[in-house]
């Protein structure tokens, strides 16, 4: 299989739409890309480009351990793939400290990594929400709107009032403790409703970069699009009760309103 090369996926990015200047938001599978010069890092040397000195790109930098505390310079990021795993170990890269972090390189990179609370994920104060307030891009990148969390900013701008019970492990006094919270969950399958209401608007670009799909979206596209489902039925996301356990639980918390 022929090696993608650095340049041909940064001609690729800028004729799907990146533009210099901006911010831009990336959920990628590697795997889905192909094999890329440099690997892991070729791409994201590919997706800085088209953004310029002036761009800055960001990743979900999450953790995927509830038990341990969360420390921004060791805990690997392995459920977002290999491309967010190694973005965030790149220098220049600003990573939040949140076991719901993310990680940013450029001149807004201090803005979206800022402190944002632990309990609300994906709100306006948050890095998702950070990039919704400038204006920046989503790109999907052989994943679908299953992966998008702008969708989960939707519905924090909606006001849905479904939650699931979640707990994490943070330092207290220097001590690991356990924090209880309730995050607006589910398991996020109907999320890939969203692409039929952005392709009616003409709303998002479609492309290839390397071997996979690509989606490009402003992300408050994809709020006003969610948003306006979810004010028309909150429940647009969720599953009829008895097909997943995480969408009952989310209906559940409903009943007890």
């Amino acid at each position: 299989m022929e090696t993608i090369t650095v340049d041909r996926l940064t001609r690729q990015l800028l004729a799907l739409g990146v533009t210099p200047g901006g911010t831009l938001l990336v959920h990628c599978a590697f795997s889905k890309v192909g094999p890329v010069e440099d690997g892991p890092r070729g791409l994201i040397s590919a997706l800085q480009a088209p953004l310029g000195p002036e761009g800055t790109l960001v990743m979900p930098s999450m953790s995927d351990d509830d038990d341990r505390p969360f420390d921004p310079g060791k805990t690997p990021t392995l459920g977002m793939g290999i491309v967010a795993d190694t973005f965030w170990r790149l220098a220049g890269v600003l990573r939040s400290d949140s076991p719901h972090a993310f990680a940013a390189r450029g001149p807004m990179a201090a803005r979206i990594t800022a402190p944002h609370p632990a309990d609300i994920p994906h709100g306006l104060d948050s890095p998702v929400g950070r990039v919704y307030d400038l204006d920046g891009r989503v790109l999907l990148l052989g994943v679908g709107h299953t992966e998008d969390t702008t969708v989960h900013l939707a519905e924090f701008l909606a006001g849905v009032r479904y939650r699931r019970k979640k707990s994490l492990t943070v330092l207290v006094g220097g001590r690991p403790a356990r924090m209880d919270y309730a995050e607006i969950d589910h398991c996020c399958e109907n999320f890939s409703g969203v692409d039929a209401w952005l392709d009616a608007g003409k709303r998002q670009t479609r492309g290839r970069v390397g071997d996979a799909d690509a989606r490009l979206i402003r992300s408050r596209d994809i709020a006003a699009v969610a948003g306006e489902r979810l004010r028309e039925n909150e429940t647009v996301f969720l599953h009829p009760r008895g097909v997943d356990g995480q969408c009952d639980e989310a209906r559940d918390s409903l009943a007890k309103l």
